[in-house]
């Protein structure tokens, strides 16, 4: 898989924008602020209808535009999909497949798959359980669309019963309908749990082996999913019960009684105590918890191993992703820059950010876009200079 063309218009900071890409490396080297990131955010909004950057789509529209296009030309063994998204804030956004709309942007899911390393990165090891929540069912979306649906609806029980909840302090609230949200809950919250769990399964080993490559004198890494459900679950590697699919049921059954257990508590604090929303992903180095004891080397090394068990857990399923370095390579040691780019090496596409062309590795030859002043300009190699910004 790769892009073949990426366009924006009023996207970000960019009025328009032109990439002609091919498999292999490309490289977008400028000054800071000039928009390099904003390029490869568009790519990723194409792969997962979602930024890295920030959680709503109306900081993506350029200042002064009512809306923001994102098109993409992707081929995939040897078929190729035009894809276009529209983007107006305040709106519902819309989408089209070889010019023919869709009826809901999420249909154009799986047509382009990324991985993503970025700065932002650092807040799956320091930041709170959200940011790795999101890191969990952004990669299940990838790798099979039909969870973008699961969690859509999970999203949207859990704000209705949020909702009755915070009412239950009103005497008179009427809380007839909790039993029947509960069910509803714990069926979209069981599938959500499940799919997670087949995911932690799966992409844990690749996780612990990139870091182990990355980072050979620190302890050994290992995520352990804490759910909110006491006791042991199915679909884990101590269970009998080997798939997301015939675990769903048993999830939410013991969801449903945990439910009922804390339902008091719930009641009383006028929350929603009990679902994939209260769950976390630990990193654990050694027999201690990651956040707050990794050093900044180690917190990093984490933030890489993540991303490159994405990666390879994707390419497992043989729709190899682009991957996306967005101005990385300055952070890292030369360990970490070795390991990095012996991956980026063999992906068939590869799109690097960097200020200078000195952060980027030198086996990671390519194409090169000088971007700035409002403009990315291809640069041939027969005319690059190291000093192009």
């Amino acid at each position: 898989m790769h892009l073949r063309r990426l366009a924006v218009e009023d996207f970000r900071s960019w009025e328009r924008a032109e990439l002609l890409l091919e498999p292999g490396v490309t490289v977008l080297v400028g000054s800071n602020g000039v928009g390099k990131t904003n390029l490869v955010e568009a790519i990723g909004y194409l792969a997962t209808l979602g930024s890295h950057r920030v959680a709503t789509d109306a900081p993506l529209i350029r200042r002064g535009a009512q809306r923001a296009i994102v098109r993409g030309q992707v081929v995939h063994q040897g078929r190729e999909l035009n894809v276009e998204l529209e983007i107006t804030a305040g709106k519902a956004n819309r989408a089209r497949v070889n010019r023919a709309p869709v009826a809901r942007p999420r249909e154009i899911l799986g047509i382009l798959r990324s991985v993503l390393f970025a700065p932002e990165d650092l807040a799956l090891v320091r930041g709170d359980p959200g940011e790795r929540r999101r890191f969990l069912d952004e990669l299940l979306v990838a790798r099979f669309p039909r969870y973008a649906g699961v969690r859509s609806d999970y999203e949207r029980v859990l704000r209705q019963r949020s909702a009755l909840l915070k009412t239950a302090r009103n005497r008179q609230a009427d809380l007839s309908t909790l039993e029947v949200w509960d069910g509803h809950l714990a069926r979209h919250g069981a599938a959500l749990l499940a799919g997670r769990l087949d995911l932690v399964e799966g992409i844990a080993p690749h996780a612990e082996k990139a870091f182990a490559e990355v980072a050979p004198s620190s302890d050994p890494l290992t995520l352990v999913y804490r759910c909110s459900i006491p006791g042991e679950l199915p679909g884990t590697a101590a269970s009998t019960v080997g798939s997301a699919g015939s675990a769903s049921a048993e999830l939410e059954a013991l969801l449903l009684d945990e439910l009922a257990r804390v339902r008091r508590q719930e009641i009383e604090r006028g929350v929603c105590l009990v679902g994939p929303h209260r769950d976390d992903l630990l990193l654990n180095l050694g027999e201690g918890p990651a956040k707050g004891y990794a050093s900044h080397g180690e917190s990093w090394a984490i933030a890489l191993a993540l991303r490159l068990a994405s990666y390879r857990l994707l390419k497992a399923d043989d729709v190899e992703p682009v991957l996306i370095l967005d101005d990385v390579f300055a952070e890292l040691d030369a360990q970490r820059r070795r390991a990095l780019s012996a991956v980026a090496a063999e992906a068939e596409q590869v799109v690097v950010t960097a200020a200078v062309e000195e952060d980027v590795p030198p086996e990671l030859l390519g194409t090169r876009y000088a971007v700035g002043g409002g403009s990315a300009v291809r640069v041939e190699p027969d005319t690059r200079s190291p000093n192009t910004t």
